[in-house]
Protein backbone atom coordinates (compact mmCIF):
# COMPACT_ATOMS: atom_id res chain seq x y z
CA UNK A 1 0.00 0.00 0.00
CA UNK A 2 2.82 2.36 0.87
CA UNK A 3 4.48 1.66 -2.47
CA UNK A 4 1.29 2.47 -4.40
CA UNK A 5 0.78 5.69 -2.45
CA UNK A 6 4.37 6.73 -3.07
CA UNK A 7 3.99 6.04 -6.79
CA UNK A 8 0.77 8.08 -6.89
CA UNK A 9 2.60 10.97 -5.28
CA UNK A 10 5.60 10.63 -7.57
CA UNK A 11 3.39 10.70 -10.66
CA UNK A 12 1.46 13.71 -9.27
CA UNK A 13 -1.83 11.77 -9.46
CA UNK A 14 -2.91 12.95 -6.00
CA UNK A 15 -2.12 16.57 -6.82
CA UNK A 16 -4.07 16.40 -10.09
CA UNK A 17 -7.04 14.79 -8.29
CA UNK A 18 -7.11 17.53 -5.63
CA UNK A 19 -6.82 20.32 -8.22
CA UNK A 20 -9.58 18.74 -10.32
CA UNK A 21 -11.98 18.41 -7.38
CA UNK A 22 -11.50 22.03 -6.29
CA UNK A 23 -11.88 23.30 -9.86
CA UNK A 24 -15.04 21.20 -10.37
CA UNK A 25 -16.53 22.54 -7.14
CA UNK A 26 -15.94 26.13 -8.26
CA UNK A 27 -17.45 25.41 -11.69
CA UNK A 28 -20.55 23.83 -10.11
CA UNK A 29 -21.07 26.81 -7.80
CA UNK A 30 -20.86 29.24 -10.71
CA UNK A 31 -23.07 27.04 -12.92
CA UNK A 32 -25.70 26.75 -10.19
CA UNK A 33 -26.00 30.52 -9.92
CA UNK A 34 -25.99 31.15 -13.68
CA UNK A 35 -28.41 28.35 -14.58
CA UNK A 36 -30.87 29.37 -11.86
CA UNK A 37 -30.85 32.99 -13.05
CA UNK A 38 -31.60 32.03 -16.66
CA UNK A 39 -34.22 29.46 -15.65
CA UNK A 40 -32.41 26.52 -17.25
CA UNK A 41 -33.89 23.04 -16.75
CA UNK A 42 -32.41 21.05 -13.89
CA UNK A 43 -31.06 18.38 -16.26
CA UNK A 44 -28.50 20.88 -17.56
CA UNK A 45 -26.84 21.08 -14.13
CA UNK A 46 -27.13 17.32 -13.67
CA UNK A 47 -25.47 16.73 -17.05
CA UNK A 48 -22.61 19.05 -16.11
CA UNK A 49 -22.18 17.17 -12.82
CA UNK A 50 -22.06 13.85 -14.69
CA UNK A 51 -19.51 15.13 -17.20
CA UNK A 52 -17.27 16.44 -14.41
CA UNK A 53 -17.50 13.09 -12.62
CA UNK A 54 -16.46 11.24 -15.79
CA UNK A 55 -13.71 13.80 -16.40
CA UNK A 56 -12.26 13.08 -12.94
CA UNK A 57 -11.38 9.50 -13.87
CA UNK A 58 -9.99 10.64 -17.23
CA UNK A 59 -7.79 13.27 -15.54
CA UNK A 60 -6.48 10.76 -12.98
CA UNK A 61 -5.72 8.19 -15.68
CA UNK A 62 -4.01 10.85 -17.81
CA UNK A 63 -1.82 11.98 -14.90
CA UNK A 64 -0.79 8.37 -14.24
CA UNK A 65 0.36 7.77 -17.82
CA UNK A 66 1.43 11.24 -18.97
CA UNK A 67 2.99 14.36 -17.54
CA UNK A 68 2.87 17.96 -18.72
CA UNK A 69 6.36 19.43 -19.10
CA UNK A 70 7.70 22.72 -20.55
CA UNK A 71 8.49 20.71 -23.69
CA UNK A 72 4.92 19.43 -23.94
CA UNK A 73 3.05 16.30 -22.92
CA UNK A 74 5.29 13.29 -22.41
CA UNK A 75 4.86 9.80 -21.12
CA UNK A 76 5.67 9.60 -17.43
CA UNK A 77 8.42 7.05 -18.00
CA UNK A 78 10.23 9.49 -20.32
CA UNK A 79 10.33 12.31 -17.76
CA UNK A 80 13.36 12.63 -15.48
CA UNK A 81 12.87 12.56 -11.73
CA UNK A 82 13.89 16.21 -11.43
CA UNK A 83 11.29 17.19 -14.05
CA UNK A 84 8.56 15.34 -12.19
CA UNK A 85 9.46 17.16 -8.97
CA UNK A 86 9.32 20.52 -10.78
CA UNK A 87 5.88 19.70 -12.17
CA UNK A 88 4.73 18.69 -8.70
CA UNK A 89 5.82 22.04 -7.26
CA UNK A 90 3.89 23.87 -9.96
CA UNK A 91 0.80 21.79 -9.18
CA UNK A 92 1.22 22.66 -5.49
CA UNK A 93 1.08 26.35 -6.41
CA UNK A 94 -2.00 25.75 -8.57
CA UNK A 95 -3.73 23.92 -5.71
CA UNK A 96 -2.92 26.71 -3.26
CA UNK A 97 -4.31 29.28 -5.70
CA UNK A 98 -7.50 27.27 -6.28
CA UNK A 99 -8.01 26.79 -2.54
CA UNK A 100 -7.61 30.53 -2.00
CA UNK A 101 -10.24 31.25 -4.68
CA UNK A 102 -12.57 28.61 -3.19
CA UNK A 103 -12.21 30.08 0.31
CA UNK A 104 -12.91 33.60 -0.97
CA UNK A 105 -16.01 32.40 -2.82
CA UNK A 106 -17.20 30.43 0.21
CA UNK A 107 -16.78 33.46 2.49
CA UNK A 108 -18.56 35.74 -0.02
CA UNK A 109 -21.43 33.29 -0.47
CA UNK A 110 -21.98 32.69 3.25
CA UNK A 111 -21.28 36.08 4.79
CA UNK A 112 -21.55 38.77 2.11
CA UNK A 113 -24.03 37.61 -0.54
CA UNK A 114 -26.65 36.59 2.03
CA UNK A 115 -26.15 38.22 5.46
CA UNK A 116 -27.65 36.25 8.35
CA UNK A 117 -31.10 37.10 9.59
CA UNK A 118 -34.05 38.64 7.86
CA UNK A 119 -31.97 40.31 5.12
CA UNK A 120 -30.65 36.92 4.03
CA UNK A 121 -34.16 35.65 3.41
CA UNK A 122 -34.99 38.69 1.33
CA UNK A 123 -31.78 38.34 -0.68
CA UNK A 124 -32.17 34.61 -1.27
CA UNK A 125 -35.67 34.68 -2.77
CA UNK A 126 -38.07 37.38 -3.87
CA UNK A 127 -40.80 38.02 -1.33
CA UNK A 128 -44.44 37.51 -2.16
CA UNK A 129 -44.85 41.28 -2.32
CA UNK A 130 -42.38 41.45 -5.20
CA UNK A 131 -44.40 39.01 -7.30
CA UNK A 132 -47.42 40.51 -9.10
CA UNK A 133 -50.61 39.33 -7.38
CA UNK A 134 -52.48 38.74 -10.64
CA UNK A 135 -49.79 36.69 -12.38
CA UNK A 136 -49.87 33.06 -13.41
CA UNK A 137 -47.88 30.42 -15.28
CA UNK A 138 -49.53 27.43 -16.97
CA UNK A 139 -47.34 24.35 -16.64
CA UNK A 140 -47.62 21.49 -19.17
CA UNK A 141 -50.29 19.08 -17.97
CA UNK A 142 -48.87 15.66 -17.11
CA UNK A 143 -49.86 12.68 -19.25
CA UNK A 144 -50.54 9.90 -16.72
CA UNK A 145 -51.71 7.28 -19.21
CA UNK A 146 -49.67 4.58 -20.92
CA UNK A 147 -50.66 5.96 -24.31
CA UNK A 148 -47.85 8.29 -25.37
CA UNK A 149 -50.09 9.72 -28.08
CA UNK A 150 -52.11 11.24 -25.25
CA UNK A 151 -49.13 13.58 -24.73
CA UNK A 152 -50.39 15.67 -27.65
CA UNK A 153 -53.76 16.04 -25.98
CA UNK A 154 -52.29 17.12 -22.62
CA UNK A 155 -49.89 19.60 -24.26
CA UNK A 156 -52.69 20.95 -26.45
CA UNK A 157 -54.89 21.42 -23.41
CA UNK A 158 -52.12 23.39 -21.65
CA UNK A 159 -51.74 25.66 -24.67
CA UNK A 160 -55.51 26.16 -24.93
CA UNK A 161 -55.60 27.15 -21.25
CA UNK A 162 -52.70 29.53 -21.68
CA UNK A 163 -54.33 31.16 -24.69
CA UNK A 164 -57.64 31.53 -22.85
CA UNK A 165 -56.03 33.09 -19.76
CA UNK A 166 -54.19 35.66 -21.87
CA UNK A 167 -57.56 37.18 -22.78
CA UNK A 168 -58.44 37.92 -19.16
CA UNK A 169 -57.89 41.61 -18.57
CA UNK A 170 -55.71 42.46 -15.58
CA UNK A 171 -54.05 39.01 -15.53
CA UNK A 172 -50.36 38.61 -16.37
CA UNK A 173 -49.59 35.24 -18.01
CA UNK A 174 -46.10 33.82 -18.47
CA UNK A 175 -45.20 32.90 -22.05
CA UNK A 176 -45.35 29.33 -23.34
CA UNK A 177 -41.58 28.93 -23.77
CA UNK A 178 -40.88 29.87 -20.15
CA UNK A 179 -43.64 27.65 -18.76
CA UNK A 180 -42.89 24.62 -20.94
CA UNK A 181 -39.23 24.72 -19.89
CA UNK A 182 -40.39 22.90 -16.73
CA UNK A 183 -41.99 20.03 -18.63
CA UNK A 184 -40.99 16.72 -17.10
CA UNK A 185 -39.22 18.49 -14.21
CA UNK A 186 -40.17 17.76 -10.62
CA UNK A 187 -39.36 21.30 -9.51
CA UNK A 188 -40.92 22.78 -6.37
CA UNK A 189 -43.74 25.13 -7.37
CA UNK A 190 -42.40 27.77 -4.99
CA UNK A 191 -39.11 27.68 -6.89
CA UNK A 192 -40.97 27.94 -10.20
CA UNK A 193 -42.82 30.97 -8.87
CA UNK A 194 -39.52 32.57 -7.94
CA UNK A 195 -37.91 31.86 -11.32
CA UNK A 196 -40.90 32.97 -13.40
CA UNK A 197 -41.86 35.74 -10.96
CA UNK A 198 -45.52 34.69 -10.73
CA UNK A 199 -47.82 34.47 -7.73
CA UNK A 200 -49.81 31.47 -9.02
CA UNK A 201 -49.18 28.32 -11.04
CA UNK A 202 -51.80 26.26 -12.87
CA UNK A 203 -50.86 22.59 -13.18
CA UNK A 204 -52.76 19.41 -13.84
CA UNK A 205 -52.85 15.90 -15.20
CA UNK A 206 -54.65 13.91 -17.90
CA UNK A 207 -55.65 10.25 -17.50
CA UNK A 208 -57.16 8.16 -20.27
CA UNK A 209 -59.12 4.91 -20.12
CA UNK A 210 -60.19 3.62 -23.52
CA UNK A 211 -62.34 6.44 -24.95
CA UNK A 212 -62.74 8.32 -21.68
CA UNK A 213 -60.46 11.02 -20.28
CA UNK A 214 -60.19 12.53 -16.80
CA UNK A 215 -58.62 15.99 -16.47
CA UNK A 216 -57.52 17.42 -13.14
CA UNK A 217 -56.56 21.09 -12.84
CA UNK A 218 -55.05 22.76 -9.77
CA UNK A 219 -54.27 26.39 -8.97
CA UNK A 220 -51.39 26.76 -6.50
CA UNK A 221 -50.13 29.87 -4.73
CA UNK A 222 -46.35 29.96 -5.16
CA UNK A 223 -45.72 31.94 -1.97
CA UNK A 224 -46.59 28.97 0.24
CA UNK A 225 -47.32 26.07 -2.14
CA UNK A 226 -50.95 25.69 -1.01
CA UNK A 227 -53.89 25.00 -3.31
CA UNK A 228 -56.25 27.86 -4.09
CA UNK A 229 -58.60 25.97 -6.41
CA UNK A 230 -58.92 22.56 -8.05
CA UNK A 231 -61.44 20.65 -10.15
CA UNK A 232 -61.82 17.41 -12.09
CA UNK A 233 -63.47 16.95 -15.48
CA UNK A 234 -64.56 13.64 -17.05
CA UNK A 235 -65.24 13.62 -20.79
CA UNK A 236 -65.75 11.22 -23.69
CA UNK A 237 -63.05 11.60 -26.37
CA UNK A 238 -65.28 12.42 -29.29
CA UNK A 239 -63.98 15.81 -30.41
CA UNK A 240 -60.55 16.58 -28.94
CA UNK A 241 -60.50 20.25 -29.91
CA UNK A 242 -64.00 20.83 -28.56
CA UNK A 243 -63.04 19.18 -25.25
CA UNK A 244 -59.88 21.27 -24.93
CA UNK A 245 -61.78 24.48 -25.61
CA UNK A 246 -64.61 23.57 -23.24
CA UNK A 247 -62.26 22.68 -20.38
CA UNK A 248 -60.22 25.83 -21.01
CA UNK A 249 -63.38 27.96 -20.81
CA UNK A 250 -64.53 26.22 -17.62
CA UNK A 251 -61.14 26.60 -15.93
CA UNK A 252 -60.77 30.20 -17.10
CA UNK A 253 -64.14 31.10 -15.64
CA UNK A 254 -63.19 29.60 -12.28
CA UNK A 255 -59.77 31.28 -12.22
CA UNK A 256 -61.36 34.61 -13.14
CA UNK A 257 -63.12 34.45 -9.78
CA UNK A 258 -60.25 32.87 -7.81
CA UNK A 259 -57.60 35.34 -9.01
CA UNK A 260 -59.49 38.55 -9.68
CA UNK A 261 -62.59 38.08 -7.56
CA UNK A 262 -64.77 38.83 -10.59
CA UNK A 263 -67.40 36.86 -12.44
CA UNK A 264 -66.53 36.65 -16.16
CA UNK A 265 -68.82 38.64 -18.41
Amino acid sequence: MGTIFSELRRRNVIRVAIAYVITSWLLLQIADVVLNNIGAPRWVFQTLLLLLAIGFFIAVLFSWVYEVTPEGVKKEQDVARSGSIATGRKLDLVIIGLMAVALVYFAWDKFLAAPPGEDAQVTATPSAAQQPDNSIAVLPFTNMSDDQANEYFSDGLSEELLNALVHIGGLRVTGRTSSFAFKGQNTDLREIGRILNVSHVLEGSVRKDRNRVRITAQLVKTADGFHVWSDTFDRELEDIFAIQQEIANRVTGSLHVALLGQTPT
